[in-house]
């Protein structure tokens, strides 16, 4: 599988995960501290031919991942869970970790946040949902980013993540009784 876009990765190792799945290029950020040189080079890469911004499922990767996204517009995103990027050993979480598969099928999947949308989803309709507050609110907002296929977010950034990814109602409602069935069968 050949991907045309350059993929802003984490590291090193992120580097060579990603090209045991797919032939790709990669820019690494070696770190959450983005420099202004690896901006600059992200930005060109955008203009020649597109961005996807993979990042690692924890704070320091959604770091990074804004920090690019408000510097160089229009990157496509891809996630990965944090099951799927957790080692055997079960030390430390990342891109590197994940399976060929995995890592295929996040890029594929990979699509543009949009910055301006219209509001469907309301703050009362998370709150209602049990995404925000409440003892399972974390592990909701965790498959609700998985069947949305939009990453984890915290509480705070759940309600902007599913505007700039344009999700409507009707998706949310599937999504949010997927979540309430699973709770149940529990």
């Amino acid at each position: 599988m050949k991907i045309k876009e350059i993929i802003v990765v984490e590291g090193r190792d992120d580097t060579t995960a990603i090209r045991r799945a797919v032939d790709a290029d990669t820019i690494e950020t070696n770190g959450s501290a983005v420099s202004e040189e690896t901006l600059l080079k992200i930005k060109h890469a955008q203009e020649k031919r597109g961005v996807i911004i993979f990042t690692d499922p924890d704070y320091p990767g959604e770091r990074i991942r804004k920090i690019v996204s408000d510097n160089v517009p229009g990157c496509k995103h891809a996630f990965i869970t944090k099951q799927n990027a957790l080692p055997k050993n079960g030390k430390g979480i990342g891109v590197e970790h994940a399976s060929p598969p995995v890592i295929q099928e996040a890029l594929k999947e990979a699509h543009v946040m949009n910055e301006y949308h219209a509001e469907e989803i309301s703050m009362d309709d998370l709150i209602d949902a049990g995404l925000i507050g409440g003892r399972k609110a974390k592990a909701r907002r965790e498959r609700l980013g998985e069947l949305l296929r939009i990453g984890y977010t915290n509480g705070k950034q759940l309600h902007k993540r599913l505007m700039m990814f344009e999700i409507k109602q009707e998706e949310f409602a599937e999504a949010i009784n997927t979540i309430l069935q699973e709770d149940t069968d529990a």
